[in-house]
C-alpha cells in the first residue's frame, strides 16, 4: 500500500515543485493540504493548481479566525516583539498550519509530512518541533534538506522543466510570506543590507509620501486585553484585523526594515508590513501603562521578550508557553477601554486613553496641591531609599580620612 504524505501547500514556488518531487522521490501520494491563514489567494485557482501537479487530495483548512484568537492575539496581549521591530507575523502562522496538518494526517491514515521549508530558515524549526510535540510518531520529509537545488533559480529551473506555472520569475525574485497579520519579503534586493528595498518590494503599504496629507483619527476598543471594535463598532477578529489593515495600510503605517537573528545562529534580512498590528500594539500598550500597577508592568515587560523568543524559535507548544499564557491572562483581567490614535504618513500618536480600570488619578498627578497626597512622607521615603547610599558614601569618607592621616 502506497504511503500517503500531507504536505503543507501554498501554492508558491517551493511547494509548486515539491509535489512532483516527492512522487519522483518517493513511492507516496501526496495530498495538499491549503492552510487559509488570510493570505488573500485565489483559493480555487490554488487547488486547481495543487491537483494539475500530482495531489491526490486537496484539503483547504479555513484559519484565519483560529489564527487571529488563538495564537495572535495571545501574544498582542503578551506584548511579544522579537527585536525591537518584529511582529513575529510567519512566526505566529506556522504552529497553527503545522498543528491542523497534523490533524490533516491523522484523519487520512498519512504516515508522514513534508514542509518546503529552507534548511537555512527558521520555519523548519517551527514546524518540526510543533509535529514532535503534537504527533511524534509521523515521519517527516523536508526537500529542502534532500534535494539537490541550490537556488530559487534552480527551483525555477525545475519548475519551467516540468512546466509547473509559478508567479516567482528570474527578475521577481522576492520571496513572500503573507497572512492577515502580516506581509513579509526576503531576497531580491534585500540580500544585502546595504541596499533600501524597492519602490516595489512594498505591497500592504502606501509609503509615506504617498498617504493622505491628513492626519486619521482611529478608536480602538478592548476587552480584558483583546481589541473587540473599532471606531465603536464591534467587530469578530477577522473583520477587525482587515478593517486595521485597510486604514494602516493607506496612512503608511506597519513599514519595518529589519536586521535579524535568526534560531538557526546566522542573520538576515527581512522586511516586513504589519499595518494593522502596528496600531494594535500600539494601543495596547497604552491601555496598559494606564491600567497596570507599576512592578507588575515592568516585570510584564521582561515576559513580553521571553514570549517572543519563543515564539519566534518554534516553541510554541511548550509548557513554557502554556504558563507564560496563564501570567499574561491575569494581567489582562482589567486591560478594558479606548484609546484613540492619530494616524499620519507612517506615524502613530496617541490621542487619548480611557478606562474603567485606570490608575490614573488625577488629585495625585496634579501639579495642584492635594489633601490626598502629603509632601512630607517624601523626606522620610528619600532618606529610607538612601540609607544604602548614605551608608556607602560615609564609610569611604572614613577610609579616605584613614588614608590621609597614616
Amino acid at each position: 500500500m502506497r504511503e500517503k504524505v500531507v504536505l503543507a501547500y501554498s501554492g508558491g514556488l517551493d511547494t509548486s515543485i515539491i509535489i512532483p518531487w516527492l512522487k519522483e522521490n518517493y513511492d507516496c501520494d501526496v495530498i495538499a493540504m491549503i492552510a487559509d491563514v488570510g493570505q488573500g489567494d485565489d483559493i480555487e485557482a490554488v487547488i486547481e493548481k495543487a491537483h494539475k501537479t500530482g495531489a491526490v487530495k486537496v484539503i483547504v483548512e479555513d484559519l484565519r479566525h483560529e489564527f487571529l484568537h488563538d495564537y495572535v492575539f495571545p501574544a498582542l496581549r503578551a506584548g511579544a516583539v522579537y527585536e525591537h521591530k518584529y511582529l513575529l507575523g510567519t512566526s505566529l502562522a506556522r504552529p497553527v498550519i503545522a498543528k491542523h496538518q497534523v490533524e490533516v494526517a491523522l484523519r487520512e491514515g498519512a504516515t508522514t509530512l513534508a514542509h518546503g521549508c529552507t534548511g537555512k530558515g527558521n520555519d523548519q524549526v517551527r514546524f518540526e518541533h510543533a509535529f514532535q510535540a503534537l504527533a511524534p510518531e509521523l515521519k517527516v520529509i523536508a526537500p529542502w534538506r534532500e534535494w539537490d537545488l541550490k537556488s530559487r533559480e534552480d527551483c525555477l529551473d525545475y519548475a519551467e522543466k516540468r512546466g509547473i506555472p509559478v508567479e516567482a520569475s528570474r527578475t521577481k525574485i522576492h520571496s513572500r510570506d503573507r497572512n492577515i497579520w502580516h506581509l513579509s519579503h526576503e531576497g531580491g534586493e534585500l540580500e544585502d543590507p546595504a541596499n533600501a528595498p524597492l519602490d516595489s518590494t512594498w505591497q500592504l503599504t502606501r509609503s509615506p509620501q504617498e498617504a493622505p496629507d491628513r492626519e486619521e483619527t482611529v478608536t480602538i476598543g478592548f476587552e480584558a486585553g483583546t481589541p473587540v471594535s473599532v471606531d465603536g463598532q464591534k467587530l469578530d477578529a477577522v473583520s477587525l484585523v482587515e478593517l486595521l489593515n485597510e486604514i494602516g495600510g493607506r496612512n503608511a503605517i506597519g513599514r519595518i526594515d529589519l536586521v535579524e537573528n535568526r534560531f538557526v545562529g546566522m542573520k538576515s534580512r527581512g522586511c516586513y508590513e504589519t499595518p494593522g498590528g502596528t496600531m494594535l500594539l500600539a494601543a495596547h500598550r497604552e491601555l496598559e501603562a494606564l491600567v497596570l500597577e507599576r512592578e507588575l508592568m515592568h516585570f510584564k515587560e521582561q515576559v513580553a521578550l521571553k514570549y517572543a523568543e519563543l515564539v519566534y524559535f518554534g516553541l510554541w507548544f511548550t509548557p513554557l508557553r502554556e504558563a507564560l499564557d496563564a501570567f499574561v491572562a491575569q494581567t489582562q483581567q482589567e486591560i478594558t477601554g479606548t484609546v484613540t490614535l492619530n494616524l499620519y504618513k507612517g506615524n502613530v500618536t496617541i490621542a487619548s486613553r480611557e478606562s474603567e480600570y485606570s490608575l490614573y488619578r488625577t488629585d495625585l498627578s496634579s501639579f495642584t496641591m492635594g489633601e490626598s497626597y502629603d509632601q512630607k512622607d517624601a523626606a522620610g521615603f528619600i532618606r529610607i531609599l538612601g540609607l544604602p547610599a548614605r551608608s556607602r558614601a560615609l564609610r569611604n569618607k572614613r577610609t579616605a580620612h584613614q588614608e590621609i592621616t597614616k
